[in-house]
């Protein structure tokens, strides 16, 4: 677990960020050091292909589908490497073509995320990545666009997870979290 240790200190606490009352777990000091960022994407591919693999009988990840916009650091690296697709879900109006759009509830407010029609096909299987899950309203709408274009969530993989706010089971896969916080 040393490289969960040293993933660890790298993260940053700013305390009433974006507003007052919420500390703000900052990756970037992870994305600035290139041994710790090849740690991160590293135990992430490792994850994926000791468990998550397992959870399809194809034994392949179709497609890599990173939130905006932390999961865009992370999600091209670990599709790459994985020899899958990577797709983007974006906020509303970001995404040029068609595209299939979902509202959803988050920490400050509502917000609207798009995925382009014909990035996931019918069956294909689907990895969502971000940097870290608070309420869950993020996720759960990729989740959701990723089902309506007929697509099968096999995990949702973060840096953090905050548990206290129990995100996880509002979820339709399982939830991989490297760092785990109870505040």
């Amino acid at each position: 677990m040393a490289d969960v240790d040293l993933i660890k200190s790298r993260l940053t606490s700013h305390p009433d960020f974006p507003k007052k009352g919420i500390v703000f777990l900052d990756i970037f000091p992870i994305l600035r050091d290139p041994l710790v960022f090849e740690t991160l994407i590293s135990h992430i591919v490792q994850h994926i292909a000791s468990h998550t693999l397992a959870l399809t009988p194809t034994k392949k990840i179709d497609a890599i589908v990173g939130l905006d916009a932390r999961g865009f650091l992370l999600g091209p690296i670990i599709a790459l490497r994985l020899g899958a697709a990577f797709v983007p879900v974006r906020k509303k109006g970001k995404l040029p073509g068609e595209t299939t759009s979902v509202t959803y509830e988050k920490e400050y407010g509502a917000d609207s995320f798009e995925i382009q029609t014909d990035a996931i096909k019918p069956g294909q299987t689907v990895v969502i990545i971000d940097d870290l899950i608070a309420t869950g309203g993020s996720a759960k709408a990729a989740g959701e666009l990723v089902e309506k274009l007929g697509g099968k969530t096999l995990e949702y993989i973060f840096i953090i997870e905050l548990l206290f706010l129990k995100a996880s089971s509002k979820l339709n896969a399982p939830v991989y979290s490297i760092v785990q916080s109870e505040d």
